[in-house]
């Protein structure tokens, strides 16, 4: 009997340095993808709402901090209750948790892992503020962060990564997050914006990037504190698979982004830089959820058959009278899904798990589990997200006024302006006796 006990013993996990070094780096990588998408969301904008976006993703680093280690981590990761939610009081306020305390069944300690997860959850919700440029009040934004976190986010994340949470249990595959954040924000953009309507001169104004500079920035950003958000997502670095899903995610984002390109030149008749960026974050997208099962080849196809559909889909706003500001329904959704259900034809079986899909000989049982994932998360985002929406606009209003928005939210929600030219002329004298701007051109810049 001793000697049994010895032997299990020595078979416990036992904290590595380095694959603890490893997740705080990943972590930090993953936090950096935040202000990558606010510089991304930032140059997408006219010039009069460039500070809104970058607020509205840099709030999230404050609220959704707080919230994660007073119980979100407790509600997304604690002992599992009825397969939907989970609680453990020694997270509440992550006060139980001892220094060198392991998360179960891994060589890091708790604490590693709970701050690896929150920049998941700071990223979600900063996702969502993409489709609601121009127009939404930044108080109600920040109350609907708070809300939406605790409705919908903790509990998805439950679902999909937490022991005993139904879709874990079910077996569907999600690396990285391509159901708990990507299918959940775009899900929670479109819900919101059927509630909160369109931007004014929709269809009709030009509402053109002001920064492509800053979209390019942000998406290499991005795409450098992504390999943290895929790569890290195996927590740890013994076996390979995180090297495999390191490549993989270079691999798919180049391919959807030469996809997205050449559909624009076909459709278009040009290679723009927005294309570019755009298209690598729709394979960074695809990649999350299925770059742990397939190979190199099989992340080419994931990226490349995002890149056209994330291309396609768009356009659709403008087909059925959406306001998605700058496409998050059609990235992040549309990616979400393509990448999460294509696992059921690509996977080989031989990188994260056994599972093979359709196309290696595992028939469609895993294409179905991976279909009732995306959907049951995508509906459940959609309506509740949309019931929070409504709520805040029923009693605090969610939009800024008419005049507001034409005015520019940015002088309205924050008493700042991105660009401030006023000693561009050099001096006094040069500032008096400077033109004053007509009207028509004091609407251009606007």
């Amino acid at each position: 009997m001793a000697s049994a006990i010895t032997t299990l013993a020595a078979d416990a996990p036992t904290l590595s340095a380095a694959n603890t070094g490893f997740m705080l780096i990943c972590s930090a990588l993953v936090m950096l993808m935040t202000p990558g998408l606010a510089f991304f969301y930032g140059g997408m904008v006219r010039v009069k709402s460039s500070l809104n976006m970058l607020m509205m993703s840099f709030i999230s680093l404050g609220i959704v901090t707080i919230l994660w280690v007073l119980y979100g981590f407790s509600l997304a990761f604690g002992t599992d209750s009825g397969s939907l939610i989970g609680w453990n009081s020694d997270y509440v306020g992550l006060s139980g948790i001892g220094l060198t305390e392991l998360w179960d069944g891994y060589t890091i300690p708790v604490y590693v892992f709970a701050v690896f997860q929150l920049m998941f959850a700071v990223i979600t919700p900063a996702l969502i503020s993409g489709a609601l440029a121009d127009r939404v009040k930044f108080s109600a934004w920040v109350l609907f962060t708070a809300l939406w976190v605790t409705v919908v986010y903790f509990p998805v994340a439950h679902w999909v990564w937490g022991a005993g949470g139904w879709l874990f249990e079910m077996g569907v595959i999600d690396f990285a997050g391509g159901t708990a954040v990507h299918i959940n924000a775009g899900a929670a953009a479109l819900g919101v914006i059927l509630v909160i309507g369109k931007r004014v001169g929709f269809k009709k104004d030009p509402m053109r990037p002001h920064s492509l500079p800053l979209v390019m920035l942000g998406a290499g950003l991005l795409w450098f504190g992504w390999f943290g958000f895929n790569a890290g997502s195996w927590l740890g670095n013994d076996d390979g698979v995180g090297a495999v899903m390191f490549v993989n995610t270079q691999v798919a984002t180049a391919a959807a982004m030469l996809a997205w390109l050449a559909y624009e030149k076909l459709r278009h008749g040009s290679f723009t830089t927005l294309g570019a960026a755009s298209g690598a974050v729709a394979g960074l997208v695809a990649i999350t959820p299925a770059g742990g099962a397939v190979s190199p080849l099989g992340a080419i196809a994931v990226g490349a058959i995002a890149g056209v559909l994330c291309a396609m889909a768009v356009g659709l706003k403008y087909k059925f009278g959406y306001d998605d500001s700058l496409d998050v329904v059609g990235v992040h959704l549309v990616g979400g899904v393509a990448g999460s259900l294509l696992v059921g034809l690509f996977a080989t079986g031989g990188v994260q798990s056994d599972v093979a899909g359709l196309f290696y000989g595992g028939g469609l049982e895993q294409l179905g589990k991976q279909a009732i994932g995306v959907f049951s998360v995508l509906a459940y985002s959609l309506v509740a997200s949309a019931g929070l929406a409504f709520l805040l606009d029923k009693t605090i209003g969610m939009r800024v006024s008419e005049d507001d928005e034409v005015a520019g939210i940015d002088q309205i929600e924050h008493a700042e302006t991105a660009y401030d030219f006023s000693g561009a002329g050099g001096g006094a004298a040069a500032r008096n006796t400077a033109p004053t701007p007509s009207a028509a051109s004091k609407k251009v810049d606007a």
